[in-house]
């Protein structure tokens, strides 16, 4: 028990240093290629930051023997965009609240267009991969598949010319080039990787430490994957979005949240649709029921409001604990 709470702690470190490591990084990436707020936050950071829980899934169902890791895969699958689409929004309004709390602002400064589009695209995508486990038809299930994967890739096109220059930005110096003026490529690659690495190394051994903790206490394996798992394995979109909140740049933030919602939506469940059985057990389908309930709430506020206030974000959390509950009732 000590050890793995030891572990646990390590894990959090390094996500966290690697967290800030990319962050910065990737800025400076996206100023150096003149890309938009859409492009950096929505794909580049949302893929990049995307990988721990990435790897949940597929190795589980495809290096994994059948029977639970196939529910563990799918359970992982379905458990990110929920937690995301619910803690990680909750996690985006509390920092706005926190950080900007002495200047009067309720609003999440975001671009709406970015922020709708992504919205939109989450909805209309995993309502569609979510179809593929009621419609016993294989050739139903490898037509969804296909449309996954190229809706994604018409969503990186639309994406790229999306929201303001980073160009225009002012940056914090990157951490691994302290000469001044702008980093050479190597440095800038050699940083976003070292992030990327840190991520993912800290967050296997925080997943790792947590399954233990979680064997150890006896919780169902779909509850591991549906619930504990994916708080882990999403902690850096979290961090990553808190440290762009208190740097002012809601837009990166809420782009980092949403474009790996599109991701976890498109890509992500096509290894399920083709890899296994992808039938959906209570908890499983209600998770994704609730992850578009989330989505659709925050996306008709924001239509009628016309902006996003910060303590709209409480609605998510709010559906976050009802799943909560409703998962504790069926298995205790």
């Amino acid at each position: 028990m000590v050890v793995n709470m030891m572990v646990l702690a390590a894990g959090l470190l390094a996500i966290l240093m690697g967290a800030k490591t990319f962050t910065n990084g990737i800025e400076w990436l996206g100023k150096r290629l003149n890309l938009s707020e859409g492009a950096v936050g929505s794909v580049l950071a949302a893929v990049g930051t995307a990988m721990p829980e990435t790897m949940v899934p597929i190795i589980a169902i495809l290096f994994g023997p059948a029977g639970s890791a196939h529910e563990v895969g799918i359970g992982a699958i379905l458990g990110a965009p929920f937690m995301l689409s619910t803690l990680a929004f909750g996690v985006v309004g509390v920092s706005k609240m926190y950080y900007c709390r002495g200047d009067g602002s309720s609003c999440i400064d975001v671009k709406r267009s970015i922020l709708m589009r992504d919205l939109k695209y989450f909805i209309f995508f995993y309502a569609l991969a979510v179809s593929a486990a009621f419609i016993h038809i294989y050739a139903y299930k490898v037509l969804v598949a296909a449309i996954l994967c190229l809706g994604y890739c018409y969503y990186v096109k639309k994406t790229l010319g999306d929201g303001d220059n980073l160009g225009e930005m002012e940056l914090d110096p990157l951490y691994f080039w302290k000469k001044g003026g702008d980093p050479p490529l190597p440095a800038l690659l050699g940083q976003i990787a070292t992030g990327i690495v840190l991520i993912v190394v800290g967050a296997t051994y925080f997943v790792g430490a947590l399954d233990s903790l979680a064997a150890s206490m006896m919780l169902p394996v779909l509850l591991l994957s549906l619930v504990i798992t994916p708080v882990a394995t999403e902690l850096p979109e979290k961090i990553n979005s808190v440290i762009w909140i208190k740097g002012g740049k809601d837009t990166l933030a809420m782009g980092n949240i949403t474009g790996a919602m599109v991701f976890q939506s498109t890509i992500i469940p096509i290894i399920g649709i083709l890899f296994t059985p992808w039938a959906l057990s209570t908890l499983a389908a209600l998770s994704a029921g609730l992850a578009l309930l989330s989505s659709l709430t925050i996306l008709l506020i924001v239509k009628k409001q016309k902006e996003l206030k910060a303590s709209v974000m409480f609605f998510p959390v709010a559906i976050y604990g009802i799943f909560l509950l409703l998962v504790m009732t069926m298995i205790f």
